[in-house]
């Protein structure tokens, strides 16, 4: 168990459990797990590849339901929302960003990060405006005219986590966000992150690798046999299926 009891956690999971259905059986990937994220934290999660690391980080957005257990974000139970609450709650709540920028290749970075704010119901002028803002936090006012398949896959990353932050959210999930960018474009990627994360007064959880990466947030997690659990810092070093 990797629960801190405190009455400012924003972010709760009670005996979660994902089970998926395959050839062999089912395949349990979380089972039973609790755990806790205190108003303000960046919280890593480490393991090997097909742990459950993104899984866990879809279930805890509200992007996938849980086969049992629940989430609660301030205390609102999510599988009580219906299905446009849970939309509105992820537009409002919730940035995601994934090891792919998922940009669409056709759109400008800055048409890219403002379509949430036009999800939202926001004039086209207001949306430019916002985008506007935060690619000049990520470092991309000269590149907002280009076509996201023009940019370097450390500018696509930034352009994702503008799009993701757009909408300023309190709480922002990243999956691998630096997993396919090389050492020193990871470095500088994460850096922003850590950097939005302190100025905006975040509440972060990023699933990583990247144990360096992962040894500078607030606290880390090995996701192992379908739970979280606690690790010191200190002890962080690569294992196998780990870099």
């Amino acid at each position: 168990m990797a629960s801190m009891k405190n009455e400012d956690a924003v972010l709760k999971a009670e005996g979660l459990t994902k089970i998926f259905p395959t050839a062999a059986g089912a395949l349990t990937v979380l089972n039973e797990l609790h755990l806790e994220v205190q108003r303000g934290e960046m919280v890593a999660v480490v393991g090997p590849s097909g742990v459950g690391k993104s899984t866990l980080l879809y279930l805890l957005a509200g992007l996938d339901p849980a086969t049992r257990g629940e989430v609660f974000y301030d205390g609102q139970r999510l599988s009580e929302l219906t299905a446009d609450q849970r939309a509105e709650h992820r537009n409002r709540c919730i940035g995601f960003v994934w090891q792919l920028s998922n940009l669409l290749p056709d759109f400008t970075a800055r048409e890219n990060v403002l379509l949430p704010r036009l999800v939202r119901g926001e004039s086209l002028a207001e949306a430019g405006r916002a985008a506007d803002r935060w690619l000049a936090e990520g470092g991309l006012s000269e590149r907002g005219d280009h076509l996201a398949g023009e940019l370097s896959g450390g500018e696509q990353q930034r352009a994702a986590l503008a799009r993701a932050l757009v909408t300023e959210p309190a709480a922002l999930f990243a999956d691998e966000p630096t997993g396919n960018l090389d050492e020193a474009t990871s470095e500088q990627i994460f850096a922003l992150l850590a950097r939005l994360h302190r100025s905006h007064g975040l509440t972060s959880l990023l699933a990583t690798h990247n144990v360096a990466m992962a040894g500078r947030c607030d606290r880390v997690w090995r996701l192992e046999g379908g739970q979280v659990h606690a690790i010191d810092r200190q002890t962080l070093g690569p294992k196998k299926g780990e870099s």
